[in-house]
C-alpha cells in the first residue's frame, strides 16, 4: 500500500515536470519555487541595502566634519542633468511596473514592448551620467594625483556682479572636495553598475519573453527583476537630493 502511495507520488511530480518544464526538480509545486524565489531576491536586496546604507552613512559623516568643502564640491553637479536622469529612471520603473503586469495577464507583445523601454531608458540614464562623469574628467575633478582645487580657493568671478560664484575655500578645505568626489564616484559608480547588470538581464529576458516563456502562467523571473530594478531606482532618488541638492547655493 506505501508503495503504491509513493509510485503515485513520483508520477503526480513527473506530470508536474513534464507540464511545467520551468518547475526545478527540488520543488513540489511552482508555487513553491516561486515563493523560494521571491524570498531569495528579498534576502539580496537587504544585503544590497545594508551596502549602499554604508556608503551612505560615509557621505553623511564626511558631509558633517567638511561641510563647506563638500558644499562647493556639489555645486559642481550639474542639476538639469540630475533631473534628466531622475526622471528618466522613474519612467523606465514605470515601464517595467507595466511589464509585470502584461507578464501577469499574459499578452506577450506588450510585455516584450515594456522590457525594451525599460531598457531604452536604462541605457538612456547611463548616456547621460558619462556626459556628467566626462564633465568631471575635463574640470580634473576625477579623484587622484591629477584633481585640481583652483577651482575651489580660487573660484571664477560672477560676470553680473564681479563676485566670486563660489566663497573661496582654504587650501586644506578644498582638499577635501576630493573625499566628496570619492564618494560620488563610489556611490554613482556602484549604482550604474547595477544598471549595467540590470541591463545585460534585461535583454536575457526580452529574448525569452519573445519566445512565449512568460505569458503562459510563469512570471516569477519578470516579478523578482521588477523588484531589483524598483530598488535601483529608489537608490537613485536618495541619490539625487543627497548628491545634487542638499546646501544648494542659489544660481549654482
Amino acid at each position: 500500500m506505501d508503495n503504491a502511495i509513493v509510485a503515485t507520488h513520483d508520477t503526480h511530480v513527473e506530470e508536474h515536470h513534464v507540464e511545467l518544464p520551468q518547475l526545478r526538480h527540488h520543488f513540489e509545486t511552482e508555487e513553491q519555487q516561486r515563493e523560494a524565489g521571491t524570498f531569495g531576491m528579498w534576502l539580496f536586496l537587504l544585503t544590497e541595502i545594508m551596502f549602499f546604507g554604508g556608503l551612505f552613512f560615509a557621505y553623511l559623516l564626511y558631509r558633517n566634519w567638511y561641510n563647506p568643502a563638500f558644499v562647493a564640491a556639489s555645486n559642481q553637479l550639474s542639476i538639469p542633468l540630475g533631473t534628466v536622469n531622475t526622471a528618466v529612471l522613474i519612467s523606465s520603473g514605470f515601464f517595467m511596473a507595466l511589464g509585470v503586469w502584461a507578464a501577469e495577464v499574459r499578452k506577450k507583445s506588450l510585455l516584450v514592448l515594456f522590457l525594451i523601454l525599460t531598457n531604452i531608458a536604462g541605457l538612456a540614464f547611463l548616456g547621460v551620467k558619462a556626459v556628467e562623469y566626462k564633465e568631471k574628467w575635463d574640470k580634473h575633478h576625477i579623484p587622484g594625483a591629477h584633481f585640481d582645487i583652483t577651482e575651489f580657493v580660487n573660484p571664477p568671478l560672477n560676470p553680473k556682479t564681479g563676485k566670486p560664484v563660489e566663497e573661496p575655500l582654504s587650501p586644506d578645505m578644498a582638499q577635501k572636495t576630493q573625499l566628496f568626489f570619492v564618494l560620488y564616484f563610489a556611490m554613482t559608480g556602484m549604482h550604474a553598475l547595477h544598471m549595467v547588470i540590470g541591463i545585460v538581464l534585461l535583454f536575457w529576458l526580452t529574448y525569452r519573453a519573445n519566445r512565449g516563456e512568460f505569458t503562459e502562467g510563469y512570471v516569477a523571473p519578470i516579478e523578482n527583476f521588477g523588484l531589483y530594478w524598483h530598488f535601483v531606482d529608489i537608490v537613485w532618488i536618495f541619490l539625487f537630493p543627497l548628491l545634487y541638492l542638499i546646501n544648494r547655493h542659489p544660481g549654482t
